[in-house]
C-alpha cells in the first residue's frame, strides 16, 4: 500500500494522551523510522526490468543506436503477400493489414540494445512495491489521441478490461487469471493489481505492453466498434502514424501524424522518420519479387533463400541502384519447423512422430533447393546460453530429477534429442526410411498389400500437411513424397490466406509450418506457447502440447529471480521439448537479408535486438532525388 501521511500523526495523538511526552518522543521515533522502511519498499522509475540495471539513467537524452538528427521525410514501401478483409488487429476472425497495431501505443517501450528492459512511453514513470503485488503508472499528461483528445487512465483501464471481455480466449483466460483488476487513480494514475500467491515475473511489462484504445471511440458506437470483429475502420490510436489509405487487398498506407504527440519524446527521438509508410499487396511471393524489381515498392526483407542466391542479378542490382545488405541480428531465431497437432490420435504416439521426423532430409534440401545458405536447427534457444547441450549438470540436472517419474530417465542420462543427419545426394534417405519404417511397424502401422499403412482397427495411417505458401510447397513436396515412400496415405493442401488463418485458428491441421516467437528472458508467455492450459484451443499453441512436466518447469521460469536460475530451467525445458518430438526442426538464419533502392540510411551502428527498418532508417533526400533524375524509380 501507498503510506497514508496522516495516519501517524492519528496514532500519535492518540498515544500521547496515554503515555506523555517520554512516550511521545519513542513513538516518533518508531513512527517515521517504519515510514522511511515503507517508503524504501515503493519502486518508482523512468523504466523496468526483470534482472540486473536498466542501462539507460532518468533523464536520458534518447537511445544510443538512433540517430538523433535524422531527417524527416519521404516514403518506405514494402510488400505483404495474400489478403485481408479488416484493419482490426485483434479481431478473433478475419485476417488484419499488415501493420494495422503500429497505430496504438503502449504505457512503455522496450530498448534495442538489452534484453527485457522498457522504458515510459505514455507513461513518464512507474511505482510499484519489491512485492510487485501491483504497479501504478503515471501517464504523461501531454499525451494524445490522433483526434486531439487526451490519453487519460480511463482509456488505459478501458483497454484492459475490453481486451479481457472481447479478446481471444486463451489471452482471456490466461490474463484474468493473474491481473483481477484495475483501478482508475486519477486521470493520469492507473494500478493494476495482481492475483496474490503466483509469480511477479512479466505481469509489469504484461500491462505495461498492453495496447491503449480510445475508450471514447468504443463507446460511441459499442454494437459495430468490437475487438473481436474485423472491421475496416481501425479506430483512434495515439500512435506516429495514422491509416490514410486503405484498398483492399491491394495496398495500405499510413501517414505521419503531424501533430503527434510524442516526437520529442525520449524513446522517440530519432525514430519514427519516414512521412508515409506504404504496403503493397501481391498475390503470392513470386509477383512480389517481380514489383519490387520494377521499383512498385522499395525495401524488401529477403526470407527466400533461393531468391537471395539467384534472383537479385537484374540490371538495377549491377548499376548499383539496388542494394543487398546482409545485417547481423542479435535476436533468438524464433524456432521454425513442420508442427504436429498432437490433439490429433495418429501423433500421440511418440514413435509415430520420430517417424515422420525421419522423412524429413534438412541437407539435400539446404544444399538443392535453399543455395547452402542456411543452418541446421536443433535446438529451441538455438545457439544461446539457454540452450540445452550435453547430459543435463549441476541446477539443471536437480530440476530434472524434481520431477521424478514425470520424466523418462533417458532425458537425465543421455544428450538432448538432435536434429538427425541425412544424405545430401538425393532427397530420399534410405537408412532414416528405413528407421522410421521400423518405428510405425512398432507402433501398430503395418504395411498392407497395397503399400498403404493401416492400424488392427483397419484405420489408414494419412497426413495433411496445410501450407497456404508456393514457396513453403518447394521445401515440403520432397518431404511428402518421403512419408508416402513410407506407406503413410500424405498429402500437402495448399489454401488461400483467410481459409488457413482459419483453420489454424481452429487447430482444423495435421501439420503446418510454424513458429514460436520466443524470447532471451521467457516467461509467462511459454504458457500459452507449451502450456497445458487452454492447449485444446489457444491459438499461441499450435501443436496443442500438455505435458505436465513441461507445465512445472515452466512454473520454474517463470518464479526464477535471478538469471542463473532462469537459464538453468530454460535449458531444462529446451531439453524437454525436444524430447517430445512434435516439431520437426528446419532452418535457420542468425543474420537479416535485406534489400533496398539505393534512397535510404540507418545509423552507424544498429542495435543488436533489431535492425529498425521502420523506425530506425530515414530517407536520404539526395540519393532519392539522384534515382528519380536517373529514371531508376518510378
Amino acid at each position: 500500500m501507498i503510506h497514508d501521511p496522516a495516519a501517524p500523526a492519528t496514532r500519535i495523538l492518540s498515544l500521547q494522551r496515554q503515555v506523555g511526552i517520554v512516550g511521545l518522543a519513542l513513538v516518533m521515533v518508531l513512527g517515521f523510522a517504519t515510514l522511511a522502511l515503507a517508503e524504501e519498499k515503493i519502486i518508482k522509475s523512468h523504466g523496468f526490468t526483470e534482472f540486473g540495471d536498466l542501462k539507460y539513467s532518468e533523464g536520458f537524452a534518447h537511445f544510443d543506436y538512433v540517430n538523433p538528427d535524422a531527417p524527416k521525410g519521404g516514403e518506405i514501401s514494402m510488400a505483404a503477400v495474400g489478403t485481408f478483409d479488416s484493419m482490426n488487429p485483434y479481431s478473433r476472425t478475419g485476417r488484419a493489414g499488415a501493420l494495422a497495431s503500429e497505430q496504438f501505443e503502449s504505457l512503455m517501450v522496450r530498448s534495442y540494445d538489452e534484453p527485457g528492459s522498457y522504458y515510459g512511453l505514455l507513461a513518464e514513470s512507474l511505482e510499484y512495491p519489491e512485492s510487485q503485488d501491483w504497479v501504478i503508472f503515471n501517464l504523461r499528461p501531454e499525451a494524445r489521441f490522433s483526434d486531439g483528445t487526451p490519453v487519460t487512465a480511463q482509456d488505459v483501464a478501458f483497454s484492459h478490461e475490453i481486451l479481457l471481455e472481447q479478446g481471444l480466449q486463451s489471452y482471456r483466460d490466461a490474463v484474468r487469471k493473474r491481473i483481477p483488476r484495475v483501478e482508475v487513480l486519477s486521470d493520469h494514475r492507473v494500478k493494476f493489481y495482481f492475483t496474490p500467491g503466483i509469480s511477479r515475473r512479466s505481469l509489469i511489462t504484461q500491462v505495461a505492453n498492453t495496447s491503449v484504445f480510445s475508450k471514447a471511440w468504443f463507446e460511441a458506437d459499442p454494437e459495430n466498434r468490437r475487438i473481436d470483429r474485423p472491421r475496416l475502420d481501425p479506430g483512434i490510436g495515439s500512435g506516429p502514424y495514422v491509416l490514410d489509405v486503405v484498398d483492399v487487398n491491394q495496398r495500405i498506407t499510413y501517414r505521419r501524424n503531424p501533430d503527434y504527440w510524442g516526437a520529442e519524446v525520449n524513446v522517440n527521438v530519432g525514430r519514427h522518420n519516414y512521412d508515409r509508410i506504404r504496403i503493397e499487396y501481391f498475390g503470392d511471393s513470386v509477383a512480389a519479387l517481380e514489383g519490387f524489381k520494377a521499383g512498385v515498392y522499395t525495401v524488401r526483407p529477403e526470407n527466400s533463400s533461393k531468391n537471395w542466391g539467384t534472383a537479385y542479378d537484374f540490371a538495377a542490382v549491377d548499376d548499383g541502384d539496388v542494394v543487398k545488405v546482409t545485417l547481423p541480428d542479435g535476436n533468438l531465431a524464433a524456432p521454425a519447423g513442420f508442427i504436429m497437432n498432437l490433439l490429433r490420435p495418429v501423433f500421440q504416439d511418440i514413435r509415430v512422430r520420430e517417424a515422420v521426423q525421419l522423412a524429413f532430409n534438412f541437407e539435400w534440401t539446404n544444399d538443392s533447393l535453399q543455395y547452402g545458405l542456411f543452418r541446421q536447427r536443433h535446438a529451441f534457444w538455438q545457439d544461446t546460453d539457454l540452450e540445452a547441450r550435453g547430459t543435463p549438470e549441476g541446477r539443471e540436472e536437480e530440476v530434472l530429477e524434481a520431477l521424478g517419474e514425470l520424466v523418462d530417465p533417458a532425458v537425465l542420462d543421455s544428450d538432448p534429442v538432435m536434429a538427425h543427419t541425412s544424405s545430401v545426394d538425393r532427397p530420399t534417405d534410405r537408412r532414416n526410411l528405413r528407421r522410421a519404417m521400423k518405428l510405425l511397424d512398432s507402433a501398430g502401422w503395418a504395411v498392407g498389400d497395397d503399400g498403404v499403412r493401416r492400424n488392427a482397427q483397419g484405420e489408414t495411417l494419412t497426413i495433411e500437411f496445410l501450407i497456404d505458401s508456393p514457396t513453403t510447397a518447394r521445401v515440403v513436396e520432397p518431404f511428402v513424397a518421403n512419408l508416402r515412400n513410407m506407406g503413410i496415405a500424405a498429402s500437402l493442401n495448399r489454401v488461400d490466406y483467410a481459409q488457413y488463418s482459419s483453420r489454424r485458428r481452429d487447430k482444423d491441421f495435421d501439420m503446418i509450418f510454424a513458429s514460436y516467437p520466443l524470447d532471451l528472458e521467457p516467461s509467462t508467455e511459454l504458457m500459452q506457447f507449451f502450456g497445458s492450459e487452454a492447449h485444446e484451443y489457444s491459438v499461441f499453441n499450435p501443436a496443442g502440447l500438455a505435458d505436465p512436466a513441461i507445465d512445472a518447469v515452466i512454473d520454474n521460469i517463470v518464479d526464477a529471480t535471478t538469471k542463473d536460475e532462469l537459464y538453468a530451467n530454460t535449458r531444462a525445458l529446451d531439453r524437454l521439448l525436444r524430447a517430445k518430438r512434435f516439431m520437426i526442426p528446419v532452418w535457420y538464419l542468425d543474420v537479416n537479408w535485406i534489400a533496398y533502392w539505393d534512397m535510404y540510411a540507418h545509423p552507424q551502428t544498429l542495435p543488436p535486438y533489431s535492425i529498425g527498418l521502420l523506425d530506425l532508417w530515414w530517407v536520404d533526400a539526395d540519393k532519392f532525388a539522384a534515382l528519380k533524375a536517373r529514371g531508376a524509380l518510378r
